[in-house]
């Protein structure tokens, strides 16, 4: 795989994780650059080490896995999803300020939810003449950039929002989650 096509592919890998982080953004209260970093570089993390474990499984098992991974994001970005719309909506949730910061569970689950799609990818990479180290390398940094940028970018959508920012990022997950799982059926 020539380098061209690789730093396409981690861009490709990184855009689901950069709509969750506007949702995710667009829910907190005046997000610093230093805040969208530690989001970005959790999600380029959890990111970079999803294709390494997709290889190995690839190297043994892929048709399991590959045949599922669309199922598990799905059901894990819509609970999460619907916990914070659920939250957006709940009485009283108009008084409520925004969260400082998300917790490190929540953000945790987020990305390995938009991160599924690299496990297949790292099947997929099992099969082809790649360093897995340099695609997920190249994987993880493009989604730490694309996740800090979406942080940054759902604090300007957020302020729009108002109250109802929560119930924004609980649909952006929703929607990951469904066309994760569309493009996969």
């Amino acid at each position: 795989m020539n380098p061209v096509a690789l730093l396409l592919l981690a861009f490709a890998m990184s855009t689901d994780a950069f709509a969750a982080a506007i949702g995710k953004g667009a829910t907190l209260r005046n997000p610093r650059f230093f805040d969208a970093l530690r989001m970005g570089l959790i999600f380029g993390s959890i990111e970079a080490l999803t294709p390494l474990i997709g290889w190995l499984l690839g190297r043994t098992a892929s048709s399991y896995v590959d045949a599922w991974a669309h199922w598990i994001a799905f059901f894990l970005l819509l609970g999460l999803g619907a916990h914070m719309i659920f939250e957006g909506l709940k009485p009283g949730s108009k008084d409520v300020e925004k969260a400082i910061r998300h917790s490190p569970l929540k953000v945790c689950l987020t990305a390995i939810g938009t991160s599924i799609d690299a496990l297949a990818v790292g099947i997929g990479l099992a099969f082809i003449n790649v360093n897995i180290w340099i695609a997920a390398g190249l994987i993880g940094a493009a989604t730490t950039l694309m996740v800090t940028m979406g942080v940054l970018l759902g604090r300007r959508i957020g302020s729009l929002l108002g109250h109802r920012a929560e119930v924004f990022g609980g649909l952006t997950l929703v929607g990951v989650g469904t066309w994760i799982l569309a493009t996969n059926l």
